[in-house]
């Protein structure tokens, strides 16, 4: 799975990476992102402006919000399949920026939280999901979720699954409107390079979502 994540680059650098997108002003920069909070993302909606939804995904016919505490992520295997998760792999996709994720490996002492990014160390994205839940009160709720798939040799040593990171060449078929090829999408779902990426060690500081301070990525 994958249940934290960073987005420490400074809106300079996220438009480098990602030239096609409106960035906002005054992103700050996080250490710990955890489900229930806001995410940055960019919607299939036509206009390619990064927003913040909120992380665990709400059917739009769910009525209760409290079922997105479950749905922070959408295995790519049954992505199709499962009723929260299949209408909007078909309409309504997002890519989740981030430039880096942790995840726990096991040893014989207990836990490690672990740090995984690119080697380059740019920004990436997710594959994610997205929906809109009208709430009794008339509000209305964005919230998404990330798609994670079979680990690559590098994640396998760490976790049995991880997130999906889309390649640059990928972004605009996952964020085209309307309802999309499911063949050519599906095949999209696939573990990212191990070549291309890094992991080591961080402090246990990031277990909890309090945290967010940058000493949370420094190695130890």
């Amino acid at each position: 799975m994958c249940g934290r994540f960073t987005l420490t680059a400074d809106v300079s650098t996220l438009q480098d990476a990602f030239p096609f997108v409106n960035m906002p002003e005054g992103l700050q920069p996080r250490f710990n992102i955890a489900p229930s909070q806001p995410v940055a993302v960019v919607p299939n909606d036509g206009r390619n402006q990064l927003d913040y939804f909120v992380w665990g995904l709400i059917p739009s016919w769910a009525k209760d919000p409290s079922i997105g505490n479950r749905m922070i992520n959408a295995r790519a295997e049954t992505v199709l399949e499962k009723p929260s998760f299949r209408n909007a792999f078909r309409r309504r996709r997002c890519l989740v920026l981030a430039d880096g994720f942790y995840e726990w490996k096991q040893g014989e002492r207990g836990k490690t939280p672990m740090y995984i990014r690119l080697t380059s160390g740019k920004p990436f994205a997710f594959a994610g999901l997205w929906e809109s839940w009208n709430a009794p009160d008339g509000s209305n709720v964005l919230s998404c979720t990330i798609i994670t798939t079979q680990p690559n040799d590098l994640m396998a040593t760490i976790h049995n699954r991880m997130p999906v990171i889309l390649p640059e060449q990928a972004y605009p078929a996952w964020l085209e409107t309307g309802e999309g090829d499911t063949k050519g999408l599906t095949e999209l779902l696939v573990p990212y390079s191990a070549q291309e990426m890094q992991a080591y060690p961080v402090s246990p500081l990031v277990n909890s979502p309090k945290n967010d301070v940058p000493e949370l990525i420094r190695p130890r």
